[in-house]
Parts: C-alpha cells; sequence; structure tokens
C-alpha cells in the first residue's frame, strides 16, 4: 500500500478562493468588507513573518488587513486597551493577537479581553468552553485544529464511529482537535507524554492526528494498515546531504508511513496552508455576524 497524499496547499487554495468569492458578493450588495486586525508586541521574528502572511493572504481575499506594532514593553494595561479599542472598531470584524507575547504579559487575560464575536483565532474562553460541552455551539473554532478537520471533511474521510488517536494536549491543537473529533462522532483517545504503551494505542487508531512536535518520533510500524494521518507538527533538522543544511519534517517519519497509511498530509504542505485559510473564512464569519 501507498499512502494517497492529503494536499493541504489545493485545499486551502479552495478555501481561500470560496472565501474570496463570498467576500466580493457581500461588498457587491452593499454590506461592509471584512476586517482583521493583528497584533504584534515586540520584534520576534517568527511572530512577525507569520503577521505578515496573513496580512498577504487577506489582501488577496479582499479582506482588510489592519495591523498594530507594539514596543515589547508594553504593558499589560496598554495592550488590553488597544484590545479594547479594535473591539469597539466597526471596521473592525476580527481580531487576532499574535502568540506568544512578550515576558510579563498575561496571554490570558489579553485572550479573555477580545471580544468573543471577534475572536477569529477561536481562543477566547468562551469559545473552548462551548467546544467543550456537548449542544454548545463556538462562535469561532480555534483554525489549525479547524484546518485538521477541514482536511479529513473534504478528503472524504467518514469520522462517525472511528477511532481517533490524538498525540499531544496543547490547548493551542491537541485539545480542540481532539474535542472537535468527537463532536463528528468519532471515539477520541488523547496520548501524552505520561500515555503508558504509545505505541499499542496508536496502533488503533483509524485516524491519527500527530502535534508534539517531535521529529519523526511516529514510525511507520506504529500506524495502523489504512489509517489516515494527519501530522501537524513542523520541526526544523539537520540534513548535511541537503545543499541547504536543513529540512522540515513532522511528528511522523513520513516515508515509513506512507508504505502503511491509506492517506497521510506532508510536512510541509499538509496542514500549515489551512491554518491561514480557516482564519480568512473566520473573519468572513465575523464580518457576517456584525450585519
Amino acid at each position: 500500500m501507498t499512502a494517497n497524499i492529503i494536499n493541504g496547499k489545493e485545499i486551502a487554495k479552495d478555501v481561500r478562493r470560496e472565501v474570496k468569492e463570498a467576500v466580493e458578493e457581500r461588498v457587491a450588495t452593499g454590506k461592509s468588507v471584512p476586517g482583521l486586525a493583528t497584533v504584534l508586541v515586540g520584534s520576534d521574528p517568527a511572530s512577525g513573518m507569520y503577521v505578515k502572511m496573513k496580512q498577504r493572504a487577506c489582501n488577496k481575499a479582499g479582506i482588510n488587513a489592519f495591523h498594530i506594532d507594539l514596543p515589547a514593553d508594553t504593558s499589560q494595561e496598554e495592550l488590553e486597551a488597544k484590545v479594547a479599542e479594535l473591539n469597539a472598531d466597526e471596521n473592525v470584524h476580527g481580531i487576532l493577537v499574535q502568540l506568544p507575547l512578550p515576558d510579563g504579559l498575561d496571554e490570558e487575560r489579553v485572550l479573555q479581553a477580545i471580544d468573543v464575536n471577534k475572536d477569529v483565532d477561536g481562543f477566547h474562553p468562551l469559545n473552548i468552553g462551548r467546544l467543550a460541552q456537548k449542544g454548545r455551539t463556538p462562535v469561532f473554532m480555534p483554525a489549525t485544529p479547524a484546518g485538521c478537520i477541514e482536511l479529513l471533511k473534504r478528503t472524504g474521510v467518514e469520522l462517525e464511529g472511528a477511532n481517533a488517536v490524538v498525540l499531544g494536549r496543547s490547548n493551542i491543537v491537541g485539545m480542540p482537535v481532539a474535542l472537535m473529533l468527537v463532536e463528528h462522532n468519532a471515539t477520541v483517545t488523547i496520548c501524552h507524554s505520561r500515555t503508558k504503551d504509545l505505541k499499542g494505542l496508536i496502533q488503533t487508531a483509524d485516524v491519527l492526528v500527530c502535534a508534539v512536535g517531535r521529529p519523526e518520533m511516529v514510525k511507520g510500524d506504529w500506524i495502523k494498515p489504512g489509517a489516515v494521518v494527519i501530522d501537524v507538527a513542523t520541526v526544523k533538522v539537520d540534513a548535511p546531504e541537503l545543499e541547504k543544511g536543513y529540512k522540515w519534517v513532522g511528528d511522523v517519519a513520513f516515508d515509513e508511513a506512507m508504505e502503511v497509511a491509506s492517506a497521510i498530509t506532508p510536512v510541509p504542505g499538509g496542514v500549515g496552508p489551512m491554518t491561514i485559510a480557516i482564519l480568512l473564512q473566520n473573519t468572513l464569519k465575523a464580518a457576517q455576524l456584525a450585519d
């Protein structure tokens, strides 16, 4: 068996096109242009790069991109005041405070300060709380976990009744994606650093989602034949045999898994492109809610 490659770039392109078309249709009827405000505190290069990628994606989708740069020594009160200002701005439908924040700033307080109807990152405690409760619907789903589910759905994977294993329990990916899988009626096992018989549990998975950031820890013989593998991790490792001297890998030993799984996301080009696509989707939804 050779697994099918789940092409996140192409699926994300479809989502972006759908958002762009919906924005154009919305504006043509006289409604407001969706607007996303990004807030960057400090000058972390990686965070700066992510923000620029989000801004470019907004521009291509016809969404207004507003950006606020704040110095690293911004106080908690100043940051929360800026968030309050954006909450009150009718041109801003979605607010994204780029994480992590510099030391000394309370991320939880900042997330709570964002209007739940503008929380396009999906990390407001109310949104996460609703996700965790049966019959309650969050206003927004976190973008990366929602991207994982969208990949599965658009690939035609049947989640109802499936045994799903999530490797990782972070607030950013592991826990939210486990809750979303439960919402889709999968039977979910969450594995982490204290899990006993990790290999044995992973071998039960019809659907495996990996998000721990440990390069190629999941070997081919850990994977159930025919399983669908979603590899969220992106880790830079040394590769002296390559001209650039490094490469990007995920939690799963890709070449080995290809011989066992029925479908798998590549790294890069799998889950990554979906995160920004879902963020655009959420921003459009925020504008629709504000009508």
